[in-house]
């Protein structure tokens, strides 16, 4: 795995649990800041063909 997957993939799963953590102490604007912030991660990550929930990279062959 390279540098930007094993990245990407740390990110997203930060941003899931800094999700998980605003909806659990019921704090609604930052679960939006984080629920956008883990959208723009995946939509990142599939540009550059890294499957988040596989953790794989696809390359461009």
């Amino acid at each position: 795995m390279d540098a930007f997957t094993a990245g990407i993939l740390q990110r997203i799963k930060n941003a899931e649990q800094d999700l998980h953590r605003a909806i659990e102490s019921g704090d609604e604007f930052l679960a939006e800041v984080e629920q956008s912030e883990l959208e723009d991660l995946q939509r990142l990550a599939a540009e550059h063909g890294v499957d988040p929930v596989l953790g794989t990279h696809r390359s461009a062959a």
